[in-house]
């Protein structure tokens, strides 16, 4: 390969020098190392951007960074104009932490830089490690004018300079420090994108928060193109251009060395001559050379985030690190630069081997530590790509001059092998001026040396297809986005099927407990005794026999009913409760005995009967005092739809007062009482309308229980009604215990029981022609303060009254003597 003179090159020596932030000049250069006694280079050379480049944007955001920049030294006497290359470390430390603090450092932090100059960036990777350890060390001290081991450090530089060591052209690129596998990683297919576009010389601008990181990617796709970085001499200025003039067409090969083999096909493909700048950082400083006329192309770095909002007057396009896009925003340009179908199928597959192979704890190594998806796999991915190009269209340029003549085709070539590459990118890199350097120093009959064919050449595919589905739904990065809404739905999935599991287990052991409590309550009523009644009396077996078989319907029917009393309550509580009915049952007995204040009637000997509400219908004439209620029309209630709740009478010797009962005015009324037998004993409630549903419950609970009513009274509770209106009453018996009670508004004549031994209770508002010279009635039943006593055989029975009057008046002693004999 035919290169420049190297002279140059030869003869510089590497410099180090220090950086300082002052706190009120800025960066300054504060003291160099290999220069001569005297002497400033920054001076001489005109490196006043030197300090801007060395201290970055941003570096005092880290600890620790570096920056990487090219510098123009301009021609002497001995040498002509050539471009340097600076690397430098930053680093900063607390000002109370230095043993001697100068009098300038007025702030609480101290940066510093120290930078490293020369002549080729080829051995920067090395380089860099060294730099970061002796500036580490040198802040360490703590004491900045002890500066031996930066002497010491460029001196073993120039040592390693004037052996050769850092000038020598070895068969490789020291390639240390620039992972391909990253950029591959993040820009994927777009990578081969940026790297036409670099052939293509337009202005490209890189952006990144990060300083090292920015410049190494630059660094990294320069490299891409074989044999760039040893020949960058002319990178530093649009006016360099000794490359170009030196450069003579190579007239021999070596097929077995790779130099000689790349010299002759005409690489590197110089994009930095005449008119270009390259440019790792750029500071804002220099952007008046940016927007020069003589600037043509260039690839430069910024940090500082105001070149994005003028990117359309310094670049056309431009590769933000931070977000991994590329935009371009010259339209010519953008259409050159779609990729067929050809190169994507390439760059896919070299993409697919970085992601199989990729570490994250060392991205720069393949996990399998062998060579697919290495960085040296890549780079020769690359190589052969390139070489394939230059074939191609020199066989395009040959095809294009013999377009007349069949037999220089070859045979084993189909068409034009460039179309492969793009016909729109290659017709664009014709007129660059690296495509005029390359094709007027190199042979015509390249394609003879290299196959003209693109590495995967072919139309599209089911595979291309398949593969390029599969990366654009990896470019939505649709697991990344929808992680954590999967966390939260699967965790309120997990809760909801708690929550549903815990319902569901809770509503089947309340149906079982349920189900179990019912099954119970059946097994006790069907095993209850039927106990005879105490008075012998074969009416009153028989109605206790039916009184069982009650109990146990409303036992069943207990929790069907429930919802309709609710219903049916709140309907009577608008149009008030009538009372009526009457009662069966035998072997009972009345007898009235009234006075001038009142009325008192003692039962004797009640047996089962039943409880029957409802309200007679006014102006009912009667003279007879027994009726069985046949008359009347039922309750519309779906407790009383069926036969009457049996079981509940008067039994013993209880003493009953009438007298004040409370008054309820109605427009209508009906009463239907059918008692079914029970035994005596039973106990009278209040007939509120609060209570009448606690009273059927009640009754239904004493008949379960199969207990003997007429020796065991059940919660005997005690009745007094009120009344301030004069009423009349009428008490007849009747057979089977039956109670009745009636209340009428007007003009009733009376009212009977049916069954003997019934009580039947007659509240008359108006006219009674039945019974007469009776004022008022109280009735009341004292089971805490009275003892009832029973006597059988013949009927007799004893009963002490002690009647309590609620009026004004005391009832006379004839009334109590009246009923003594009536008993």
């Amino acid at each position: 390969m035919t290169t420049p003179s190297s002279d140059g090159k030869v003869g510089f020596l590497p410099l180090v020098t220090v950086v300082d932030f002052h706190h009120h000049r800025g960066p300054e250069v504060e003291r160099w190392f290999g220069a001569a006694e005297g002497q400033d280079p920054a001076v001489d050379w005109d490196w006043s951007l030197l300090p801007f480049m060395a201290l970055s944007d941003g570096a005092h955001a880290s600890t620790e960074d570096f920056s990487y920049f090219t510098l123009l030294r301009p021609g002497t006497d001995g040498s002509p104009p050539t471009s340097l290359f600076g690397i430098s470390c930053t680093r900063q430390m607390d000002a109370s932490q230095l043993l001697v603090r100068p009098a300038d450092v007025t702030r609480s932090t101290v940066q510093k830089a120290v930078v490293v100059i020369a002549d080729s960036p080829q051995f920067f990777g090395m380089l860099r490690e060294r730099l970061s350890v002796v500036t580490s060390a040198w802040f360490a001290q703590r004491e900045f004018g002890d500066t031996e081991i930066l002497r010491r450090f460029q001196e073993s530089l120039a040592e390693e300079k004037e052996r050769g060591q850092l000038n020598e052209e070895v068969d490789r690129d020291q390639y240390l420090g620039m992972s391909l596998r990253e950029l591959v990683r993040e820009f994927r297919w777009q990578t081969l994108v940026l790297l036409k576009c670099c052939l293509l010389q337009p202005k490209m601008l890189f952006f990144g928060s990060r300083c090292e990181r920015l410049c190494m990617m630059q660094f990294s796709l320069i490299s891409l193109i074989p044999g760039l970085l040893r020949n960058l001499q002319d990178c530093a200025g649009p006016d360099l251009n000794s490359y170009a003039e030196t450069l003579t067409r190579p007239t021999s090969l070596k097929t077995s060395d790779r130099n000689s083999l790349l010299a002759y096909m005409g690489l590197p493909l110089q994009i930095f001559g005449k008119g270009s700048l390259f440019g790792p950082y750029t500071p804002l400083q220099q952007l008046d050379i940016l927007a020069d006329f003589g600037t043509k192309s260039y690839v430069v770095g910024s940090t500082n985030s105001l070149l994005l909002q003028q990117r359309d007057r310094y670049s056309d396009i431009l590769i933000n690190l931070d977000e991994v896009t590329v935009n371009i925003t010259s339209s010519s340009l953008r259409t050159a630069l779609v990729l067929s179908h050809a190169d994507r199928r390439w760059i896919d597959f070299i993409t697919q081997e970085v992601n199989d192979t990729w570490d994250e704890t060392n991205p720069g190594r393949p996990k399998t530590m062998g060579y697919r998806g290495s960085e040296e796999f890549i780079r020769l991915q690359f190589e052969e790509y390139i070489l394939s190009l230059i074939s191609s269209v020199k066989y395009r340029n040959f095809l294009a001059q013999n377009a007349h003549n069949p037999k220089a085709h070859l045979p084993y070539i189909d068409g034009d092998p460039s179309l492969d590459f793009g016909n729109d990118w290659v017709e664009y890199w014709m007129k660059t001026e690296n495509y005029r350097i390359w094709n007027s120093n190199t042979d015509s009959h390249l394609f003879d040396i290299v196959e003209p064919k693109h590495p995967c050449a072919g139309g599209l595919t089911v595979d291309d297809v398949q593969r390029r589905i599969q990366q654009q739904v990896q470019d939505l990065h649709l697991d990344e986005r929808f992680a954590v809404g999967k966390e939260v739905l699967g965790r309120n999935l997990a809760a909801g099927r708690d929550k549903a599991s815990t319902m569901f287990n809770k509503l089947y052991v309340d149906m079982e407990t349920l189900r179990e409590a019912q099954r119970k309550r059946a097994e006790e009523t069907r095993t209850a005794p039927n106990t005879p009644t105490r008075n012998g009396s074969a009416g009153s077996g028989a109605d206790s026999g039916k009184a069982g078989q009650t109990a146990t319907t409303v036992g069943q029917r207990a929790s069907s009913y429930i919802g309709s009393w609710t219903s049916w309550a709140d309907q009577k509580r608008r149009s008030g409760w009538g009372r009526g009915g009457g009662g069966g049952g035998g072997g009972g007995s009345a007898s009235p005995s009234s006075s001038s204040t009142g009325a008192t009637t003692t039962t004797t000997g009640g047996g089962g009967g039943g409880w029957g509400f409802g309200r007679k219908l006014r102006n009912t004439d009667s003279a007879s005092g027994e009726k069985n209620g046949a008359g009347a029309t039922p309750l519309s209630s779906p407790a009383l739809s069926s036969p009457g709740f049996g079981g509940f009478g008067f039994g013993g010797n209880e003493k009953i007062q009438l007298g004040n009962v409370p008054h309820r005015a109605s427009s209508e009324g009906n009463g239907n009482g059918n008692g079914n037998g029970g035994n005596g004993g039973g106990h009278a409630k209040s007939l509120s309308q609060e209570s009448f549903g606690q009273s059927v419950l009640d009754a239904a609970g004493v008949s379960e229980s199969g207990s003997d009513t007429t020796s065991n009274p059940a919660s005997p509770q005690r009745y007094q009604q009120l009344r301030k209106k004069s009423t009349a009453s009428n008490v007849s018996s009747g057979g089977g215990g039956g109670i009745r009670m009636v209340e009428d508004d007007e003009d009733d004549a009376d009212a009977g029981g049916g069954g003997g031994g019934g009580i039947q209770m007659i509240d008359e508002v108006l006219d009674t022609p039945a019974v007469e010279g009776k004022k008022e009635t109280v009735v009341e039943k004292e089971g805490d303060k009275e003892e009832a006593t029973e006597k059988t055989g013949e009927g007799e029975d004893s009963a002490e009254t002690n009647a309590k009057a609620n009026t004004q008046e005391k009832e006379p002693p004839a009334a109590a003597k009246d009923a003594e004999a009536a008993v």
